[in-house]
């Protein structure tokens, strides 16, 4: 396909499966437009996705902080015990001298999904209201480089390997931080997974038109 004027590429849409290029075109609200030739799922039209992401986001953030701020699990071993939470254990390799790994896991497991359902808070919030539009444009660049280094889900699975090793020699109490980073990591899930860029990218998009020139979907 040639394109002559980049304005054209706002009116075309990719399958994230098999890559073939499609002309965006209005559909019913509730509705999902397929690839013609693999069948994926390519986007959706949801009028209330402003106010869906947004309860989303508080409620994950709110999940986020009973997961980081309070015992994640407690291990009672030869009559002492032990209560670990998730800044404990960050702290803990640096204590130790494991800088980078410190580092790293810092940023894998709290700054940057604090930064992403943060981003998401703004941008839904932005978008239900309807105001600056240069600003949701930016943070929907840096949502979109950021998304791809959630690892709460790993850090998750991590979790339960070294639980599963440690039952044979220690007495595991999970604590409400553990059920709260199982809901965040959910939630996180479902609102990474299920709620593309790009269809944030054409909320946008709708909520910015001129009046004049808005569409109702037919």
């Amino acid at each position: 396909m040639k394109i002559e004027n980049e304005d054209v590429l706002d009116e075309l849409v990719i399958c994230p499966q098999c890559h073939t290029l499609h002309k965006e075109i209005p559909i019913k609200d509730g509705a999902k437009a397929c690839c013609s030739e693999c069948g994926r799922v390519m986007y959706r039209y949801d009028s209330r996705l402003a106010e869906h992401g947004l309860a989303l986001s508080i409620t994950a953030l709110i999940f986020f902080a009973v997961a980081n701020f309070f015992p994640l699990v407690k291990i009672e071993l030869l009559g002492s015990e032990q209560f670990i939470t998730i800044p404990k254990t960050i702290l803990s390799l640096f204590d130790n001298g494991f800088y980078v790994v410190g580092m790293i896991c810092a940023f894998l497991i709290f700054i940057f999904p604090l930064m992403i359902f943060s981003l998401y808070l703004l941008i839904f919030t932005l978008l239900k209201f309807g105001v600056r539009e240069q600003l949701s444009k930016e943070l929907l660049v840096l949502l979109s480089r950021l998304k791809p280094w959630s690892m709460s889900d790993i850090f998750l699975i991590s979790i339960l390997v070294a639980l599963v090793k440690l039952i044979g020699y220690a007495q595991i109490h999970m604590g409400i931080s553990f059920w709260a980073l199982i809901v965040f990591v959910l939630l996180d899930i479902y609102l990474t997974r299920n709620i593309h860029i790009s269809e944030i990218w054409m909320l946008r998009k709708r909520v910015f038109l001129p009046k004049n020139d808005k569409e109702v979907p037919a």
